[in-house]
């Protein structure tokens, strides 16, 4: 760790389901104050996409920097190098807390280099009404709307604030209160990487009540919400007057996660913390409202899934947004970057940062900070400063050369899915045989998937048709012919890898059974 740098620590927040759209920095309609203002202070990637369509598929790339299946054939990091346990053994003190994603725990091996962790999900110690209720969050949450009036009554009568939710469906007080903790008792001469993942925008949404008359025109009722809350959960059609239901549920829990993670910034300030912090800030994966047919994030490789927010808020590095497309590979080398330790060759991910400078060059510029790189390799690229100046003139001082200029287009980002007989199952797949492997690779402005069992194709210009929906695979013209042949290579090298790596692991899909709380969890958010 360089004594010199004032970022001694790191923050990672990750939120589940959590699409582009639902927060200031990509949508100037909605209200995130606290993401708008680390939006503001620091770099925000435009182009930010996912490596799978759900979490067990994306946070491996997050946590580990490689690909789902690679290497292991599981879907968690258990024999990876994670970012926790690289930190770990550089002397930095780690901390992970969950809000009860069952993907997100001990057995798929995220626990690992973390000096605390909890993953909040119910154990066989629990109360059954507990176990019941964390096993079944839709049923809390229509508990949770139906008490909310008195709830709210009561709160009015004594004066107080309805900021809490009645019952913590989402687990966010958990992991607030053990993350806050973590800040106030560390040892004020040690470093910290310290990770928080979300579930308030996975379904069920169930915000508290003022999270929601800030996000609305109207008060959307309790009777409504537990309307929209009973059609989705009884698999009922869902109406347009239900689907703007859902959405301000949804963006209600975005601007609940809001809050929470501005309380969190309020303890790193209060422990004189929060000018030595930096803060990246992810989504996992999207989340569906009907622009291909389903709710939820089923498996499928459209924008509204992989598009994913992007942010790092570094002490010394300058406000700008990026528009080059980069993956959540590039996490993990990232806060190595931040945190001034090396990141091991395991990881495929390129940092966001880079040196304004050599040191070498000049002993003067030996403690120079790193900028976020706005063309995601070196800083001076193509992204254009909201003045008009590149970033590179900016960070670099009007223009001077960087030692590591991007001279190419850069790869395309990949994704993968597994699809299984039936679109709307979503199975915990242990391995490539579960289901049609779904590949999909993004540049700036195109996206090409291919089905790799069935050689089906799919192709989509991004600009002009921003929800995907019309496939001009089958239609070709120069520049579509053009986009397939600089993006299928990618495609087709990632599965000619993944079916390798697969055949050459013999136990991939034999793992142990999953214990029966994990098991109830995981059905409880929809997978079986």
């Amino acid at each position: 760790m360089d004594g010199t740098s004032p970022r001694s620590n790191v923050l990672l927040v990750t939120v589940d389901s959590l699409r582009t759209d639902a927060i200031g920095p990509y949508d100037a309609e909605r209200r995130t104050p606290v993401i708008d203002d680390l939006g503001d202070r620091g770099v925000v990637f435009e182009r930010g996409f996912a490596n799978g369509n759900w979490t067990p598929f994306s946070f491996p790339s997050i946590m580990a920097s490689q690909p789902v299946f690679t290497d292991s054939g599981r879907i968690g990091v258990e024999g990876r190098p994670t970012i926790a346990e690289v930190a770990s053994e550089a002397g930095v003190s780690t901390a992970g807390f969950n809000a009860a994603n069952g993907f997100l725990t001990s057995y798929w091996g995220y626990d690992e280099g973390f000096d605390e962790f909890e993953s909040f999900v119910a154990d066989v110690n629990a109360s059954i009404y507990g176990k019941y209720l964390a096993t079944h969050p839709t049923v809390e949450a229509w508990l949770q709307l139906a008490a909310s009036p008195f709830r709210r009554l009561s709160a009015k009568l004594r004066g107080e604030s309805d900021d809490r939710p009645f019952l913590d469906t989402s687990r966010m007080f958990d992991v607030e209160n053990a993350a806050t903790e973590f800040v106030a008792s560390r040892d004020d001469d040690e470093p910290f990487f310290l990770w928080v993942h979300y579930m308030d925008a996975h379904t069920p949404y169930v915000p508290a009540p003022r999270y929601v008359r800030e996000v609305s025109d109207q008060t959307v009722g309790t009777h409504r919400m537990l309307l929209a809350h009973t059609r989705t959960g009884l698999g009922l059609e869902v109406g347009d007057s239900t689907l703007d239901d859902l959405r301000t549920l949804y963006q209600a829990a975005v601007r609940q996660v809001d809050a929470s993670i501005g309380r969190l910034l309020d303890t790193l300030d209060a422990e004189g913390l929060r000018d030595e912090t930096a803060v990246v800030f992810a989504g996992d994966h999207g989340e569906e409202f009907q622009e291909h047919g389903h709710l939820a994030h089923y498996p499928k490789l459209y924008d509204e899934l992989i598009h994913v927010p992007l942010l790092v808020d570094a002490p010394g590095v300058e406000s700008d947004r990026s528009d080059r497309p980069v993956g959540l590979d590039a996490v993990p080398p990232t806060v190595a970057d931040l945190l001034g330790i090396e990141a091991p060759d395991a990881w495929e991910g390129e940092s966001l940062l880079s040196p304004v400078d050599d040191p070498a060059d000049d002993p003067a510029d030996a403690e120079s900070e790193p900028a976020v790189a706005s063309d995601g390799g070196a800083v001076a690229g193509a992204g254009t400063h909201p003045e008009g100046e590149t970033a590179g003139e900016e960070a670099l001082g009007g223009g001077a050369e960087s030692p590591g200029a991007l001279t190419e287009p850069p790869e395309p980002v990949v994704s993968v899915t597994v699809r299984g007989e039936e679109l709307t199952a979503q199975p915990i797949p242990r391995s490539l045989d579960d289901g049609d492997l779904l590949v999909s690779a993004r540049d700036a402005d195109w996206t090409y998937i291919e089905n790799a069992d069935t050689g089906e194709a799919e192709l989509y210009h991004r600009p002009s048709d921003p929800d995907q929906q019309e496939n001009l695979a089958d239609d070709p013209t120069p520049e579509r012919e053009a986009a397939i042949e600089r993006l299928a290579p990618a495609v087709a090298s990632h599965i000619a890898r993944l079916r390798e790596e697969a055949a050459a692991l013999d136990d991939a899909g034999d793992e142990e059974e999953i214990n029966e709380d994990l098991e109830a969890q995981l059905s409880a958010l929809g997978y079986r």
